[in-house]
């Protein structure tokens, strides 16, 4: 194990008891307890994908990771989940770290959880989410600019993560781009604490994501991802070819008919019943995030995602990527790639400060 510079003893690390200032993000059909246990077990912090399991599965994938390690983890939540309260409940009873979000959560949800210990650090795309979140009592932020994957905003990596850390008051976590030992001093140069990392995480030995389709990615280049609306009705970044071609293809019928059929199928397989969706789609709708088209076409994201991932089909899967793929060309461990990050920022920071003698 490679000596720590100072300099990445960050807030985030004493915030929630890692070694290292880099989180993997809770990327549903990817961030399983493997994947989890060995990135919180080599000093970082790993982020469990909660938001696509099922209220009973969680429980059974929580105890999976902690029988792995009994480093610091967190459980990635859906703020706009039916069950969000009594996962989070849950989360509290197993003495879980840190409870992550991609949508705000409300501030009921937020002050329960922080009551009882468990840091709440949601992800935002916008300088204006990030304040209110703030303003709401979390207590730290996931900024991602436009080169992340999956569900991303419009600004910048370079320049969000200098708007949030000027703009709010608690630690903020850089994502969207990063990959190494640079990226994380160019992260803490713009006033982050950390990085958070998704693509990188993805291809390593413990991710799950299928081999067939790991080769896609390292066979990627920055050009070859794509952002598009039309698998969920909002912006998310994903590799190009598969299925994304005709669904930007499609018109409103057949685009309909597609995502009724996968509701149905996502229905069977997650056992969720069908006045749990409309629950699901309402709260949505309610929140004014999505038009009542682009809560049908959500329906279609599980599925796509499933198949693409896990599956590897790539004639219908959908897999999301940032455009850090294209730097990226091994599968290390989870272990041996936050070591490098590590080793790679202590190496930088040291030039610098030589170079300034």
């Amino acid at each position: 194990m490679s000596a720590v510079h100072p300099l990445l003893r960050t807030e985030l690390c004493d915030l929630v008891g890692i070694r290292y200032p880099i989180v993997q993000t809770g990327m549903g059909y990817v961030s399983d307890p493997a994947l989890t246990a060995a990135t919180s077990a080599a000093g970082g912090l790993g982020i469990l994908a909660g938001a696509t399991l099922t209220l009973a599965e969680l429980p059974r994938a929580i105890a999976a990771v902690k029988e792995l390690t009994d480093a610091p983890f967190g459980v990635n939540l859906r703020s706009d989940h039916p069950s969000a309260r009594e996962m989070a409940d849950l989360l509290i009873r197993e003495q879980v770290k840190v409870a992550s979000f991609a949508l705000a959560p409300k501030s009921e949800l937020i002050a329960r959880l922080k009551h009882a210990g468990v840091v709440v650090i949601p992800s935002i795309g916008a300088l204006r989410h990030a304040q209110k979140v703030a303003a709401l009592g979390v207590d730290a932020v996931v900024a991602q600019g436009a080169e992340g994957g999956g569900h991303t905003g419009q600004v910048p990596t370079s320049l969000l993560i200098a708007q949030v850390t000027s703009g709010v008051g608690i630690p903020v976590i850089a994502a969207g781009g990063f990959f190494d030992g640079r990226g994380l001093v160019a992260a803490l140069a713009y006033g982050a604490k950390g990085i958070a990392m998704g693509t990188r995480f993805l291809l390593t030995q413990e991710s799950p994501v299928a081999e067939s389709v790991k080769r896609r990615y390292l066979a990627a280049s920055v050009l070859d991802t794509v952002v598009t609306r039309e698998i969920d009705g909002v912006p998310q970044r994903v590799l190009r070819g598969g299925p994304v071609a005709a669904l930007e293809r499609s018109n409103a019928v057949t685009r309909t008919w597609r995502t009724a059929r996968n509701a149905a199928a996502f229905r069977r397989l997650s056992g969720a019943s069908w006045r749990d969706l409309a629950r699901e789609g309402w709260s949505m709708r309610s929140s004014g995030e999505l038009s009542l088209s682009q809560v049908v076409m959500a329906a279609n994201a599980p599925m796509l995602y499933r198949a693409g991932l896990h599956e590897g089909r790539e004639d219908v899967g959908i897999t999301a990527s940032g455009q850090v793929v294209g730097l990226i060309d091994d599968l290390p461990t989870c272990a041996e790639l936050i070591e490098r990050i590590a080793r790679e920022a202590s190496e930088v920071i040291e030039r610098l400060s030589a170079g300034n003698r």
